[in-house]
């Protein structure tokens, strides 16, 4: 089981759509996907048409009453519509985690530990996360093989992009854990100069990171999303989702090779 976090710890920069699209692609292939909904914002939730405040159980039911067998973990999760893809939605409690249970031991190895539970139940896991650091971001961090950092080609992004890679540092040295990570460039558009320049910037400071294509600009995203859709269900040929595709083969190849890119 793979298990790829979309992280950043800057918001509106494609995390959740890239989390639908890649799981709507990876199904598509034939995969068992499974999405975790780590924000308390609970956009991956609502995206495909779910409240987080009505549900029987979110993720926070992970940290609070934690599983410990599979069967317990799969009656967490929700199966959606799409062919073989299930979400772990997210609640406004998430929130309160930090205050709850910091001090409580193990708690950023909560997810990889419940993760474990259904190892061959899914071929990927992909992990939204919120843009801040807390337990939430640990732990997906410590649970992840690959990270994916969607960076919107703007100068504020790029900002952001340098917190990420402080936290993951620091992630990497408290853990001892090794993440590859791919930057993402995300919602260029090649009509702005500050699109260009931004990615011109990205590449001079993190070219051995960088994915080597970008994710443009796409409405149909939001029209995905109102649909409750996933980005490839609903329109396969749009150009925006044509780069997912690209970039789940780029993923693909990168975790197989167990390669940093």
């Amino acid at each position: 089981m793979k298990v790829w976090t979309v992280a950043n710890q800057k918001g509106g920069v494609g995390k959740t759509t890239t989390v639908a699209a890649l799981a709507g692609i990876l199904s598509e292939r034939g995969q068992r996907v499974l999405m975790l909904d780590c924000d308390p914002h609970a956009s991956l939730t609502a995206y495909f048409g779910y409240d987080s405040e009505n549900l029987p159980s979110t993720l926070f039911n992970w940290f609070s009453h934690t599983p410990t067998t599979p069967q317990q973990t799969l009656n967490t999760v929700i199966k959606l519509k799409e062919e073989n893809i299930s979400l772990m939605p997210a609640s406004l409690s998430l929130a309160t985690l930090d205050k709850r249970f910091s001090s409580k031991e193990g708690m950023g190895l909560v997810i990889s530990k419940v993760l474990k539970l259904v190892t061959n139940e899914y071929d990927t896991v992909l992990i939204d996360c919120p843009p801040v650091l807390g337990i939430l971001l640990i732990n997906a961090l410590a649970a992840c093989q690959q990270l994916i950092i969607p960076v919107q080609t703007e100068f504020l992004a790029i900002k952001g992009l340098e917190r990420m890679m402080n936290t993951l540092n620091m992630v990497i040295k408290a853990q001892h854990h090794s993440i590859g990570y791919t930057i993402v460039p995300t919602m260029f558009d090649r009509r702005t100069k500050a699109s260009i320049q931004a990615l011109r910037n990205m590449r001079d400071e993190f070219g051995g990171h960088l994915w080597n294509k970008i994710i443009p600009v796409d409405t149909k995203f939001r029209d995905a999303s109102r649909q409750h859709k996933t980005p490839s269900f609903a329109y396969p040929e749009t150009h925006g989702v044509l780069a997912y595709y690209k970039l789940a083969d780029s993923l693909t190849a990168l975790t197989a090779s167990h390669k940093v890119a």
